[in-house]
């Protein structure tokens, strides 16, 4: 199954400066996945996830539209041309009045 991943801007330099890149997995689940891309650019893997496979709290990934944290985290199921992005939370900033 072909799994179409959206990479950011500060991940893109794993990928080769590509915002986009295709994988195959050999699974059915977010998890599966990850796991080929990581196995594809094994650089970007620390910034997405712990040694355990667990997402850092500071990255959200979605399937489509939907966010993994609602939806069965990295065993959520995915289709073949399944679209995952990549999103790192942005924090910090200045309020101006």
């Amino acid at each position: 199954m072909v799994i179409v991943f959206h990479i950011p801007g500060p991940l893109q330099s794993f990928t080769g400066g590509q915002s986009s890149v295709e994988v195959e997995a050999s699974g059915a689940t977010v998890r599966d996945a990850l796991r080929a891309l990581w196995t594809a650019f094994p650089g970007i893997r620390d910034r997405i996830a712990t040694e355990q496979e667990v997402i850092r709290e500071h990255v959200n990934v979605f399937v489509g539209n939907e966010n993994i944290r609602y939806s069965g985290g990295l065993a959520t199921p995915i289709a073949d041309r399944a679209e995952i992005s990549i999103v790192p939370s942005i924090s910090g900033g200045q309020v101006s009045c």
